[in-house]
């Protein structure tokens, strides 16, 4: 049927830009160093050629390690990806045959499976970053130290969070059910899909298995919206890009920011997401730690 198929094309295009950028890892995404040039342990004026003939083999650095030795290298593919998702949820409100999808989706849905409800899409969408921790937990390390990727990941989650949000007051979509007008996009599926790629980027060096099984995660969350009638299927598409796209932007910004607040040498400064419960609002701290 013309529904599972789109399930399966969702679950492709997010896993073919995470197999291409997996099997061709850039240079410096793939190598981590364990010391710092101009240091005490490297003779000064050790250069970074110099630095990996003496040091040859994987070692391992931190963002606030060496500020300006990592540089995040954008692959076009997610990015790719993200913005077909974005445009086709966004089309559905002008295009009457994308429209028009999404009323027989839902219908096919509710005809076969009329009475489903679940609960497991609520846990199921933080899957893949319990996964992240669990598996550094067991030894099997990913890209950064535990800072480093909680940070990135607080980064991300003011990033989908403040995107949904906003997409969500301004476009008043009603949800299938009519229980609310914030139907679009679906902030189930961002956040899976956030973490999806967050668990890619974190183990693309690894192996490419963690982030197929993220992404396998994700796409169901975003599968089990639509069976429990809270959102349509260009919600669910929309917010599947609005995830990866945010992981993307924090792995793009965050050694930027590490470089402009710390300085070469200087490893006292550091970023942390902020939650406030009597306001319920979310902000980005800089501490300084002296």
């Amino acid at each position: 049927m013309k529904f599972y198929g789109l399930q399966l094309l969702m679950l492709l295009v997010a896993g073919r830009s995470a197999y291409g950028q997996t099997m061709a890892p850039d240079f410096k995404d793939s190598v981590h160093v364990n010391a710092v040039l101009n240091t005490r342990e490297t003779a000064p004026g050790t250069t970074i050629e110099q630095f990996f003939k003496d040091n040859p083999g994987p070692v391992r650095i931190s963002y606030t390690e060496h500020p300006y030795f990592y540089t995040y290298k954008v692959n076009p593919g997610p990015l790719l990806a993200s913005a077909v998702m974005i445009g086709y949820g966004a089309a559905t409100f002008h295009v009457r045959p994308l429209h028009d999808l999404d009323l027989s989706t839902k219908q096919e849905i509710r005809g076969e499976h009329p009475a489903f409800r679940t609960t497991i899409d609520n846990y199921l969408q933080y899957a893949p970053i319990f996964g992240v921790y669990a598996l550094n937990a067991m030894g099997i390390h990913g890209e950064h130290n535990f800072k480093d990727r909680t940070i990135i990941l607080g980064m991300s989650s003011l990033i989908v969070c403040g995107s949904v949000t906003a997409v969500k007051t301004l476009t008043h979509r009603e949800r299938p059910d009519g229980s609310a007008a914030n139907s679009f996009p679906s902030g189930h599926t961002a956040t899976a899909f956030m973490s999806a790629e967050f668990m890619r980027m974190e183990y693309r060096n690894v192996s490419p298995w963690y982030g197929l099984g993220g992404y396998m995660a994700a796409t169901a969350t975003g599968v089990l919206r639509m069976y429990n009638n809270r959102h349509w299927l260009s919600d669910v598409v929309a917010g599947a890009g609005v995830g990866i796209l945010s992981t993307q932007a924090a792995f793009w910004l965050y050694p930027k920011i590490q470089r402009g607040l710390s300085g070469k040498g200087n490893n006292e400064t550091m970023i942390m997401p902020t939650y406030d419960a009597g306001t319920k609002s979310v902000g980005i701290s800089v501490v300084c730690l002296r």
